[in-house]
């Protein structure tokens, strides 16, 4: 197997040494790590075409990874294999500025891509995740990520506009536009196949390129901080900051620390506009919405000295990179459950029932997914590394939050192995059939990240 993957990519990239296996073994989140018994990182599709059709011959598990960053081990090799690092597939391949897309390899990052932007095609911009830099559009999209334009554009998996992909045979497919056209614009009118590889964290094939919606960038932009200290109060607060369609964004969060913030709960608005009268202008139609609140003395706004914007202008927030260790270590997960607005104060009182009974640190925040159409709320857990109580309390509390997430209606995000199975035991009988029958349909030798999305 060795030779034969050198002969693919070159000796140079591929590796079978303890210390390296070591490190693709896991990530920062609690799942124990599990190592490969290789490390491959292609440069082109018709490597990871050769790769994949090695892996049948030898029927050896391939797992495809990006940024490593999903926290909650998708890209740990459960059953050993080859772990594919497509860092080296990082081509832009294409802008299309008046149809507003892109074209890219798998292991564009977010950072590269949104600097590209920044210098070649100011006037547009991709919707940001939350997360270091380094995280790969791809994967954030493929797992359904979200991110400063979410509340207006959904969830990042609806911005893509094709895709290529290495299915776990090994032949190459194109769906969406691109399948027919040469243009990247959309996955309609066609029977929309992206759905196969959308959700499925790699058990249905490798996607080595992707179509991206882009968006206007727009000159200026602001953010607003509306506080309130009784959290049934949120889902209305969202519901008019939404429902005024003046916002870019809409979070909420909320932590113990620093000591002003505890007790609270942030909604932070940001606002975009291509003028400074436009800009006041939406702002003022967003303080009009709450302003109910404000003339009850039940809610306001928060007054944000030029260093606190900046700071929460920031793409990503340097912020939440810092909370993420704040126990040193360097552990860090959360449960970012999709889940309807109108069920934020069950979900806030449920976690803080959880964490106050594990004794373990905490945040949380959400994102508002379209129009209040549902929302993306995360607690956060942050853990030594070093500590393995510490670990195993933050693995309680993660495997608590999912159970309480499925029991009020919701459903866990780019969930572990383990919160895999607490969904499929709630899921539909004839929806759990489907996906086990696309699974052995499209992967015949069990070849793909298995031990994800198993229906037992």
């Amino acid at each position: 197997m060795y030779e034969e993957l050198k002969a693919i990519v070159g000796e140079e990239f591929v590796s079978k040494e303890p210390e390296e296996l070591y490190i693709y073994s896991s990530d920062p989140g609690t799942m124990p790590p599990v190592k490969p018994d290789y490390v491959v990182m292609p440069k082109t599709t018709e490597e990871v075409q050769k790769i994949v059709l090695l892996a049948n011959k030898h029927k050896v598990p391939v797992v495809p990874m990006g940024g490593a960053l999903s926290l909650s081990g998708l890209v740990r090799p459960l059953r050993g294999g080859i772990v594919v690092d497509m860092k080296r597939m990082d081509r832009i391949i294409e802008v299309n500025e008046k149809a507003r897309y892109a074209v890219i390899e798998a292991g564009v990052s977010e950072g590269r891509l949104k600097a590209y932007l920044d210098k070649k095609y100011p006037s547009l911009r991709i919707s940001t995740p939350d997360a270091p830099p380094i995280a790969t559009v791809t994967a954030n999209a493929l797992i359904h990520g979200s991110g400063r334009l979410s509340q207006i554009y959904g969830f990042h998996s609806e911005m893509i506009t094709g895709m290529e992909v290495v299915l776990p045979t090994g032949e190459i497919c194109r769906v969406g536009s691109c399948s027919v056209s040469p243009y990247w614009f959309s996955r309609s009118p066609l029977p929309d196949l992206a759905g196969l590889f959308i959700g499925w964290f790699g058990r249905t094939g490798i996607v080595t390129k992707l179509g991206i919606k882009l968006f206007p960038k727009h000159r200026y932009r602001d953010v607003m901080i509306f506080v309130t200290e009784n959290p049934s109060y949120v889902s209305d607060v969202i519901w008019r900051v939404a429902h005024t369609e003046m916002a870019e964004d809409i979070t909420v969060w909320a932590q113990p620390r620093p000591e002003w913030a505890e007790g609270f709960q942030h909604t932070t608005i940001y606002v975009t506009a291509d003028s400074e009268e436009e800009l006041e202008f939406k702002k003022k139609i967003i303080r009009n919405a709450l302003m109910d609140y404000i003339k009850q003395k039940e809610g306001g706004f928060l007054y944000l000295t030029p260093g606190m914007k900046a700071m929460f202008l920031q793409e990503p927030m340097s912020q939440l990179v810092r909370f993420a260790d704040v126990r040193r270590g360097g552990g860090f997960e959360y449960v970012g459950a999709i889940l309807p607005v109108d069920l934020f104060d069950v979900a806030y009182q449920k976690g803080l029932e959880i964490v106050e009974r594990l004794g373990i640190d905490w945040a949380f925040s959400i994102r508002i997914i379209g129009r209040s159409h549902c929302m993306m709320f995360a607690y956060a857990y942050p853990f030594n590394r070093a500590d393995e109580e510490d670990v195993e309390r933050a693995r309680k509390a993660l495997h608590e939050t999912n159970k309480a997430v499925l029991e009020m209606g919701g459903i866990p995000w780019k969930a572990e192995a383990p919160a895999q199975q607490l969904i499929l035991e709630s899921m539909d009988e004839g929806a759990k059939r489907l996906i086990k029958s696309v699974i052995e349909m499209l992967d015949p030798n069990g070849v793909m990240n298995p031990g994800n999305w198993e229906v037992k």
